[in-house]
């Protein structure tokens, strides 16, 4: 049987509907990426979800990004990159503690939001995170700068395609300023999601394309992520996947 990650972004809540929805999608994954500070995430939304996905077996690792907790890491921000490097390492450092207060590794670094766009190209940055990572195994798109710096630094590296994401045909995902940037029907993100699986062809927004991942995301602020989680599970396993943890 073949197998595949299933992984979402977690730790990202602010209201209690949003941390009820977490904890709705934590079952349905096999590892998460939480947020440590950066974008978003106290001590105390990490140590809940660290608990979380320890009760769930699911494989935890961090999830940095730029500091910039006012436009939700979603923005490339100038700041040296000593500075850059230094919040990086406090971020992980700090989610690091939470999982091992709780008898946990950190399975992995996944990279977030502009700062996960901006190294898939940048291969000076790319080296900056890989760097700050420690040890630890980078998670980015294929083919990407993070890959090659996780290459060059000795670390394991998890290619990650995205379930309710449009692609552009170049392997890109489409900016999230533009139309269709994000998948909204559940059935499409799990045909996506199957199709990436089995490096098959799939609709992009300017062409087609193939990818080939170790690991599928769904955002878990993305509307209908539960819903989502569930349906692609279910189209995964149908196709005879089944759903394990990278490590």
């Amino acid at each position: 049987m073949r197998s595949i990650d299933l992984n979402a972004d977690m730790g990202e809540y602010n209201t209690e509907k949003e941390r009820q929805n977490e904890a709705a999608l934590m079952p349905l994954v096999s590892s998460c990426s939480i947020a440590c500070g950066g974008h978003t995430g106290t001590a105390e939304t990490m140590q809940a979800t660290v608990r979380l996905a320890k009760s769930h077996s699911v494989r935890a690792g961090a999830h940095p990004s730029y500091p910039d907790q006012e436009g939700f890491g979603r923005r490339s921000i100038d700041i040296p990159r000593d500075q850059l490097e230094a919040s990086l390492r406090t971020q992980i450092l700090n989610l690091k503690n939470i999982l091992d207060t709780n008898g946990l590794e950190a399975n992995h670094i996944k990279p977030h939001g502009a700062l996960y766009n901006d190294a898939a190209k940048n291969i000076d940055l790319a080296r900056l995170i890989a760097r700050a990572s420690g040890n630890t195994a980078l998670v980015g798109p294929p083919g990407s700068a993070l890959e090659q710096a996780a290459s060059e630094s000795g670390l394991q590296f998890f290619s990650e395609g995205f379930v309710d994401r449009r692609y552009l045909a170049n392997g890109a995902l489409t900016p999230r300023s533009m139309d269709g940037a994000i998948i909204k029907d559940v059935t499409e993100r799990a045909a996506q999601a199957t199709a990436i699986a089995q490096q098959e062809s799939f609709k992009a927004a300017d062409g087609d394309l193939r990818l080939r991942v170790d690991t599928l995301c769904i955002h878990s602020d993305s509307p209908g992520a539960v819903e989502t989680a569930t349906q692609v599970r279910h189209a995964l396993e149908t196709k005879s996947f089944s759903i394990r943890p990278f490590t």
